[in-house]
């Protein structure tokens, strides 16, 4: 192989690193995004968060949307009973498909008012993100888990419950941990006392 050869293959190998660097960046500040555009009730931001064919659903079934127009449809339904609210993301991992496709679970907290009540969630998303036509990437499908969605003075008699999601007058299962494989087994094989 000649020196040129190798200049090229190293030159483009580089390209490529920068750019899947430059893509996890972009998709990093589309999440951020969307806590400031949904926190901001801003229909328009919204909008571009999402591909045309964007799924956005819930562990508990709740939110179950297809399509852009659906899903900020969707959202406006829920700020018709929502506040002030303030998202924050916490850990966030991407794995890559291919060049135009990538996964990734965030973890989050929100607090905000329902009803005129004051509620706390800590939140699992499962994500789909895609690089749309414009070359920029945007979020495909979005599935939440709760751990838990409660009204803060509860706090320290719902975390141990396993009905820790109260968004509603029917409390129902968070979930996570609970319903992953992992916790499953683990607790399976060492049981707490």
């Amino acid at each position: 192989m000649s020196d040129l050869a190798s200049s090229e293959e190293t030159i483009a190998a580089l390209e490529r690193r920068l750019r899947r660097l430059e893509d996890r960046e972009e998709i990093k500040a589309l999440v951020a995004r969307y806590n400031w555009v949904m926190d901001d009730r801003d229909l328009d931001g919204i909008r571009d968060l999402f591909t045309e064919d964007v799924t956005v659903g819930s562990s508990d079934g709740v939110l179950d949307s297809r399509g852009r127009d659906a899903v900020v449809k969707m959202f406006q339904g829920r700020f018709e009973v929502l506040g002030p609210s303030l998202h924050w993301a916490h850990d966030h991992r991407i794995w890559f498909d291919d060049d135009d496709n990538a996964r990734g679970l965030l973890s989050l907290h929100a607090e905000m008012t329902r009803f005129g009540v004051a509620a706390i969630s800590a939140i699992r998303y499962e994500d789909t993100y895609r690089r749309c036509d414009d070359d920029h990437w945007r979020i495909a499908a979005r599935r939440l888990s709760f751990f838990y969605f409660m009204d803060p003075r509860d706090y320290a008699e719902v975390l141990e419950h396993p009905l820790r999601v109260r968004s509603s007058a029917d409390h129902v299962a968070a979930g996570f941990p609970e319903a992953l494989d992992t916790w499953g087994r683990y607790y399976e094989e060492f049981p707490r006392p």
